[in-house]
């Protein structure tokens, strides 16, 4: 992992990366929203799961967390998430119900600490509202993209992420042509299926969650944005215009191989 930065008012990135051969790094982040009734959004990788917990630790106390968002189930969203659960016990797991059932194929969920929500749902804790929202692009059914009422931000899953040569903490560290050929490559590569979809009701989806006017975007992994937003959703609301992604295989190359 690497040190926490500061991603908006109140908000605390933790931030490691993910290394994908010939492309560079995926930056994976879970966010710390300090207040009352403080909020996690994701808990990192399986690999950090040490690590993220203890530099968690480190900018709230685990008898102050009440909120653990789970955006979706996947392993790199989840890694520290029953330690984080253990050591804080006045804490609460937000996730949809589809994550909630998938969870528990590798977790014990604490009974009575979970609850759930579905795109349209609401949130009221004692200093903000959160919000849920279906993002534009996702891996998961269960996915949610969340709005904080209180700093404006938008937690946006795997969303509006994007492959980098190296660590990052502003999105155009390595220059915008490369942060936007890597959302390209990383929007595409969690949703092969906008290739399929309808352009125009795609772009209706989009338009829905640019309609929430946040201030900025934290998506798991990406950089924070703070301005600059229209570009974002302009570049989300191309994909279906272009051809599916796959990463290079060496099926070929082994099977040559492999012959006498």
């Amino acid at each position: 992992m690497r040190e926490p930065y500061r991603a908006g008012p109140g908000i605390t990135t933790l931030p490691s990366d993910l290394p994908i051969p010939d492309l560079g790094l995926q930056p994976v982040n879970g966010y710390l929203a300090a207040g009352r009734e403080p909020v996690l959004v994701d808990s990192g990788m399986p690999v950090d799961a040490v690590a993220f917990e203890a530099m968690l630790w480190t900018h709230v106390d685990p008898d102050d967390l009440r909120w653990v968002v789970v955006t979706h189930d996947d392993r790199d969203h989840t890694g520290a998430l029953m330690r984080i659960l253990r050591a804080a016990p006045r804490a609460r797991l937000v996730t949809s119900p589809v994550s909630a059932v998938r969870l528990t194929e590798e977790f014990a969920l604490p009974e009575g600490r979970v609850v759930t929500a579905n795109p349209g749902g609401r949130l009221e804790t004692a200093d903000r509202v959160l919000s849920f929202h279906r993002p534009p692009v996702f891996d998961s059914p269960g996915t949610l993209a969340v709005l904080d009422s209180a700093t404006g931000s938008l937690f946006a899953s795997d969303s509006f992420g994007s492959v980098l040569p190296g660590p990052a903490e502003h999105p155009f560290d390595h220059g915008e042509e490369c942060f936007f050929s890597g959302f390209s490559v990383l929007n595409r590569a969690i949703a092969p299926w906008t290739a399929m979809v309808d352009q125009k009701r795609f772009e209706t989806a989009v338009a829905g969650l640019r309609g929430l006017r946040p201030r900025r975007m934290l998506s798991a992994h990406a950089p924070p944005m703070e301005g600059e937003l229209d570009r974002l959703f302009a570049a989300m609301a191309e994909l279906p215009l272009l051809p599916p992604w796959l990463p290079e295989a060496d099926l070929e190359g082994a099977l040559d191989a492999g012959t006498p």
